[in-house]
């Protein structure tokens, strides 16, 4: 298992700009190459506090890729419903060659009303547009003098430029929330998966319909799988709880609040269940995080423990995303908690003469 850091900004304007956000972050990524994080990714959301900041994950990963020599850069992720494959194959092109070829792709279908609402997008088309938009950017970027003739997008002998440094092009994430459908929609694909364990239906079982789904469609080497969670870690296990509780579940009242309209029922045929999957997001809290292998908090030694529990649940997680600085976290604490991981936790899973939980444990 790896670890990197997620960046899901989760703050209002009054409780913390988004120049001082995004300071602290790029932060926080100068300690990936002393401490062995692997990767850097965020979101794409708009107009709400969660997730808002972040309307073109691509900007930031330009930034974050200046802060560190070897962490690959994760869009987690790009929405084809509300960007012109054009547009979206060309800056992906930009940030692989600004990366030194460290990019990885995620898309997303998108699932706030709002969203749609506001681009002029059906969410009855949420599906169609991302299976479009995947394969048309896919073409764009292994290919040159592409033409393609689609349902909401068609271009004729075109060259994306710049051509992608990794050859024939960056691998390919698909993002799932919480249904059963998402999960074997990726597999059928043939791109890894980046999901949210606590979301949905039992995470194992989605995990398990993903790999069983990329098997059935035959597609060549290993399916890979990121999970995205929470993570801190303090030498003093209360002080932990305490930090971290209030804030992981003040996030989870700002989702319920983001994806409020599908608590009235089912608005497309394409989110059916969202209702359902709504009503069990209002339900969480700090502990059924922690229990639902969602949220790693505690000294270096429980996290250890809860991260081999997770791991063996999972069945296998080859990139744990990390949550480092979620909600209105103090950047002092962020950085406490990602010093002491990369101290003592990173290099217990990397195994060898450093695979010891040192004294601070």
């Amino acid at each position: 298992m790896e670890f990197g850091m997620q960046f899901f900004p989760d703050v209002r304007t009054a409780e913390k700009p988004a120049k001082q956000y995004f300071d602290e972050s790029l932060k926080l990524i100068e300690l990936c190459d002393p401490y062995g994080y692997t990767h850097i990714r965020i979101v794409e959301h708009y107009f709400h506090h969660w997730g808002g900041y972040s309307p073109n994950p691509i900007v930031f990963l330009s930034a974050a890729s200046q802060r560190t020599r070897t962490a690959r850069m994760v869009t987690g992720a790009v929405l084809p419903a509300f960007n012109h494959p054009l547009k979206l194959a060309g800056e992906i092109g930009m940030l692989d060659a600004i990366s030194g070829g460290r990019l990885d792709v995620g898309f997303a279908r998108a699932f706030l009303p709002y969203e749609f609402r506001h681009f002029g997008v059906s969410m009855d088309e949420s599906v169609a547009r991302f299976e479009e938009g995947i394969d048309q950017v896919a073409q764009l970027l292994e290919k040159e003098n592409v033409t393609c003739k689609g349902r909401f997008h068609s271009f004729e002998n075109v060259t994306s430029l710049p051509r992608p440094t990794q050859k024939p092009r960056p691998n390919f994430y698909v993002a799932a929330v919480g249904t059963p459908e998402s999960f074997e929609r990726a597999g059928k694909m043939g791109h890894w998966i980046m999901a949210i364990p606590g979301v949905g239906s039992t995470p194992s079982e989605l995990v398990q319909i993903y790999r069983e789904a990329w098997r059935s469609a035959g597609h060549k080497g290993q399916p890979k799988v990121m999970l995205a969670v929470f993570m801190f870690c303090h030498e003093n296990r209360a002080t932990a709880v305490a930090l971290a509780k209030p804030r992981i579940e003040r996030h989870f009242e700002s989702i319920s609040d983001a994806v409020a309209e599908h608590a009235k029922g089912t608005l497309s045929a394409d989110y059916k269940n969202y209702d359902k999957m709504v009503a069990k997001m209002r339900q969480q809290t700090f502990e059924s995080q922690v229990d639902h292998h969602a949220a790693f908090v505690g000294t270096p030694k429980d996290v250890i423990e809860q991260l081999h529990e997770f791991d063996k649940a999972m069945g296998g997680v080859d990139h744990a995303s990390l949550q480092v600085n979620f909600n209105d976290m103090p950047y002092a604490d962020a950085e406490r908690s990602v010093r002491l991981f990369g101290e003592t936790v990173i290099p217990h899973f990397a195994g060898g003469k450093w695979g010891q939980i040192g004294a601070r444990a």
